[in-house]
């Protein structure tokens, strides 16, 4: 794909800029705290900003219209505005329950988990929610460096490097308020860029009603090209299990100033979901209408991707600057996802091992030093898994789905139930994970209503069941839902 200067230039000075912040960001650190959770005085619009581009990704720009262009492997069209929507859903139910999460005063899900429950139940989410964060990271590097290197021209392994060295630094130098502040000017740089891009891709097309008349008209089918309502719910639950126990993005909510600030920042990220769900899912059905209309050749397209559906269309139809500011929110959406997921890992290693099991007595500033290590460490790992480019990515993303399945009600019900117990949380853990891996294997000997093809599902409502039961059996010696003081 030929580059101009200019697209160059924007790319590059977007990345500079970036850095800029992390130093501006690194002055304000002061401590762990600052450094992990904001100082706990992010409000409403910043955490906005940075909840919806850590989950507003390569899947949901490039993605989406490849998806909705139907060119790819996924016919879905229309419907594929529901995989963004679906988070926005998932943020308005985390709403409701906002003010309890930021109100729990702690850094980590482990850590709830282990003041909570005692200290097994913390090792188990410490370990479950670490490797996933980097099987993460590797995988958002290895997006970012495929956009950067088809988008500049680079070779794929000079992009990757360069992607993990600059979200590394930034990410390492301001911790939350470096992550938070990028983030709102990336999601900005996707939501505007994407939206702007319309206008021109239809004047390319000859407007609108050219559009409708040289696509079939499932294109247009909101719910089918998905596969209907019940993948809707499947995906609806899917977030909001794994926002409310992933680190990544919980951090969020533990970084809001006060509950209030905590349920709007919600609420505005939900609205930012749903605004940006269509955009991309127009320009995917406009470059299948191209395509159809032999303005776009289908078979470059498909040989450098359909996934590239929408650097092709920005290249045909959109002057260099606006060009530019696109690739840059391109390229943004899927380094936001990396920088939250090194800071998710390199504090749950501080708080929940380093701290609690190899030096108890560790100063706060060390806390943040090992964080900030550990989150180097995170980056270079995961830039040689990357580059080895090994299944060792699938087994890691797998421990996705077991966080999700085994943490989310013990984490949930904590907040609410005075008898939840130890026990109950460590069957929920337990069964939560076996029953994820034997569904996600398509190893258990049991259909579940035909959820099999989302493990979490079955996951979850078994490790609900175990929870409860043992909840029961084995009650706590003290029925409350407040946390005892951490130990120091």
């Amino acid at each position: 794909m030929h580059v101009q200067v200019t697209v160059v230039v924007i790319v590059v000075a977007h990345m500079a800029v970036m850095l800029g912040i992390g130093y501006y960001a690194s002055l304000r650190i002061k401590d762990s705290s600052d450094f992990m959770v904001a100082g706990r005085r992010m409000g409403p619009i910043l955490m906005a900003g940075t909840l919806a581009a850590t989950e507003i990704g390569g899947g949901s720009s490039l993605g989406v219209v490849e998806n909705a262009s139907m060119l790819g492997r996924a016919q879905w069209g229309l419907s594929a505005s529901w995989y963004v929507m679906t988070m926005g859903v998932a943020f308005v139910i985390l709403t409701f329950l906002a003010p309890k999460i930021r109100n729990s005063g702690v850094r980590t899900v482990p850590e709830y988990f282990r003041r909570r429950y005692g200290p097994t139940a913390g090792v188990f989410t410490s370990i479950t929610m670490f490797l996933p964060l980097i099987g993460l990271t590797a995988g958002q590097f290895m997006a970012s460096a495929t956009i950067v290197s088809v988008m500049l021209g680079l070779s794929w392994k000079t992009a990757l490097i360069s992607v993990a060295a600059i979200v590394t630094i930034y990410a390492v130098l301001g911790g939350m308020w470096s992550v938070a502040i990028t983030d709102f000017v990336q999601v900005g740089l996707i939501v505007v860029g994407m939206a702007v891009a319309i206008p021109f891709a239809l004047n390319f097309a000859g407007g609108w009603d050219q559009v409708v008349a040289n696509v079939p008209p499932e294109a247009f089918d909101l719910f089918s090209g998905i596969g209907g309502g019940k993948a809707i719910i499947a995906l609806v639950v899917m977030y909001v299990a794994t926002f409310t126990v992933g680190q990544e993005a919980v951090a969020r909510y533990y970084s809001a100033r006060d509950g209030k600030a905590a349920m709007h920042g919600s609420i505005i990220a939900a609205i930012i979901n749903a605004i940006y769900a269509f955009i991309p899912t127009i320009l995917g059905i406009v470059m299948l209408a191209l395509v159809n209309m032999d303005m776009v050749d289908k078979d470059t397209l498909l040989h450098e991707g359909a996934r590239y559906s929408l650097p092709v269309l920005a290249s045909l139809t959109m002057p260099a600057i606006i060009v530019g500011l696109l690739f840059a929110g391109v390229i943004s959406a899927t380094m936001s996802s990396a920088d939250s997921d090194m800071l998710g890992a390199g504090s749950i290693f501080a708080n929940d091992i380093y701290k609690q099991f190899i030096k108890k007595n560790a100063s706060d500033k060390e806390v943040m030093r090992v964080t900030q290590l550990v989150m180097v460490l995170v980056g270079v790992f995961s830039l040689i898994v990357a580059l080895s480019a090994t299944s060792i990515i699938s087994l890691l993303m797998f421990s996705f789905t077991l966080r999700a399945a085994s943490a989310f009600f013990p984490y949930i019900l904590g907040h609410y139930w005075p008898k939840s117990s130890n026990a109950g949380s460590i069957a929920a853990l337990i069964v939560g994970s076996i029953v994820s891996v034997l569904y996600e294997r398509r190893l258990s000997p049991v259909g579940f209503f035909g959820w099999e093809q989302q493990a979490v599902i079955p996951g979850l409502v078994c490790a609900l069941i175990a929870f409860i039961i043992f909840s029961y059996l084995m009650p706590p010696k003290v029925e409350t839902v407040e946390l005892p003081p951490d130990a120091k």
